[in-house]
């Protein structure tokens, strides 16, 4: 029977602080996090563990079994921090000024994340399996340093660790979500430590040490960032395919302030830019796409030019315009807003690696107005958590248009509608016709739930609402949404939806869903978490 080495970390409180990129939340916390802990315990053991800590860097990413995120806490509170200007506080008094060193301190706001501990204290466990005999296993010499290991996070997150080799059984009956390594784009990303971390480490605290002498004309020495780790895409064991995203602020050429669009009417024009930037030849040269991949992946065309329109069976590129939705006071409560961000990602399968570099490439690309060949934005890469847009990421079981969605297929094929202008029709037929058509509306939208991956368990049980206006403050009619001359056959309507169970966003359906029509926002009375992925 195979066999697991098993680090487990018993937090002595229900919160934790630490930060991933971009100082965004991370849970689960990451294998790098857990190294970087067990290295400093060995620093303070002298070094004994040396050897295993080698054998950790070269291993592949564990399981991760941890307790649920409970929440990001809503308020957060403040701390001062004093400034670092001793110096200058010190010569202002050499002159016999009277300077008070108290007046200078930064703020820091701090929303650490609630752990939900279902039996006692919050537990993280770390699985790595194990081939070789347990006497002869270098991670049984982790042993000595994981419980000596008293801190995980920030220094105020305490912990209790411990380490053992456990059997398949005993891994299967531990109890907790289960986040599971995978080569697929979406999820969370985890920093994971890979050969060369422990050395690259070790030569950042020495030069720590070294950053500042009292040698004469002795200067500042900064820190390098550590720079030997990977990252590893996570994914619930429980949760369906996630797409990889990432959200981009949309700035004024000048950086003076967000490029607001209008929802309606600048939603595609704006989408149409986006697609004119990613196929542009410095962009798309250094990604290694031909004419081909950029018809395709970029543009979405999967027919030969002159031919008529084809759609393309494999993975595309998607632009999709974030209108904002603020709280504009307890008489309007949440509104819909003007554009200021974009989401960028994925409809089917794409690497991890190339969806990374997609990202890196698209970070300050200008946008260019086609009529002016003037740049009207460019684009700067921020946290999906901003208050505006966290409603597209949330976990809700009810979910509500931000934009129409544009039915996959004509809703009234036969021509249905016609009879109820007839002056002979009865009542009876009249009922019978209106439950056709909605039947058919029905069956288009739970089509285009399907056509987006969603399992057809959540689909069959899924409740239905739809018109015209909007549920949701500071939406237009379904019909003033500008759309493609290809889809402008096809009835618009504004959607809300209630699932069986929550799903987490971003959900956008129908046959507009490449350009960021059918974009659904969670529901205010579905929500059940508000989730950042970085």
């Amino acid at each position: 029977m195979s066999k697991h080495f098993c680090i487990s970390i018993h937090f002595l409180n229900d919160e934790f602080h630490g930060r991933g990129d971009h100082g965004q939340p991370e849970w689960p916390p990451s294998p790098l996090r857990l190294f970087q802990a067990l290295v400093a315990t060995n620093a303070r053991l002298d070094s004994q563990t040396d050897d295993a800590l080698l054998w950790f860097e070269q291993q592949l990413p564990p399981i991760i079994i941890a307790p649920k995120r409970a929440d990001i806490q809503p308020r957060g509170y403040k701390t001062y921090v004093p400034d670092n200007v001793g110096d200058l506080v010190a010569k202002s008094w050499s002159k016999g000024n009277d300077n008070d060193i108290g007046k200078y301190h930064s703020e820091k706001f701090i929303r650490p994340t609630l752990l939900a501990g279902d039996n006692g204290l919050p537990v993280a466990h770390y699985l790595w399996p194990i081939t070789e005999p347990q006497r002869d296993s270098p991670a049984t010499a982790l042993i000595p340093a994981v419980r000596a290991t008293s801190q995980f996070g920030w220094g105020i997150d305490l912990v209790v660790a411990d380490a053992s080799v456990i059997s398949e059984t005993e891994a299967a009956a531990i109890i907790g979500e289960r986040w599971l390594p995978t080569d697929k784009a979406g999820g969370a990303s985890l920093r994971v430590p890979v050969p060369g971390t422990l050395t690259d480490l070790k030569g950042r605290y020495a030069a720590f040490l070294d950053r500042i002498s009292l040698a004469r004309n002795a200067v500042f020495k900064p820190v390098p960032p550590l720079t030997q780790f990977g990252i590893a895409t996570y994914r619930r064991e429980s949760e369906m395919s996630l797409l990889p995203y990432t959200v981009f602020a949309l700035r004024k050429p000048d950086d003076s302030g967000f490029a607001a669009f209008s929802p309606t009417r600048r939603a595609l024009h704006l989408s149409g830019m986006l697609r004119h930037a990613a196929k542009q030849k410095d962009f798309a040269k250094p990604l290694g796409w031909d004419n081909q991949k950029i018809n395709e992946f970029v543009l979405g065309h999967g027919e030969e030019k002159g031919d008529k329109h084809a759609p393309v069976d494999g993975p595309r590129l998607v632009f999709i315009p974030l209108p904002s939705i603020e709280w504009r006071g307890s008489e309007k409560g949440r509104t819909v807003g003007a554009i200021r961000r974009v989401l960028v990602t994925v409809k089917g399968e794409v690497a991890g690696d190339e969806f990374a570099r997609i990202v890196r490439s698209l970070e300050g690309r200008e946008l260019i107005d086609e009529k002016t060949g003037q740049p009207t934005a460019f684009l700067r890469r921020q946290s999906d958590g901003d208050g505006a847009i966290e409603g597209y990421f949330a976990e809700s079981s009810a979910w509500a248009t931000i934009t129409p969605v544009i039915l996959p297929g004509y809703d009234d094929p036969g021509k249905l509608r016609q009879c109820l202008d007839a002056d002979t029709i009865t009542p009876e037929k009249k009922k019978s016709v209106v439950r056709n058509l909605e039947k058919r509306i029905s069956h288009l939208l739970r089509k285009a739930l399907r056509q987006d991956g969603y399992p057809e368990e959540l689909i069959k049980h899924a409740r239905l609402e739809w018109r015209c206006a909007g549920f949701i403050t500071g939406t237009d009619m379904a019909t003033n949404y500008a759309v493609p001359n290809q889809h402008r056959r096809f009835r618009r309507l504004h959607v809300r939806v209630v699932f069986d169970r929550p799903i987490s966003g971003p959900l956008c359906i129908g046959g507009g869903r490449f350009i960021g029509l059918g974009l659904f926002a969670a529901a205010m009375d579905g929500i059940t978490s508000v989730r950042s992925v970085l």
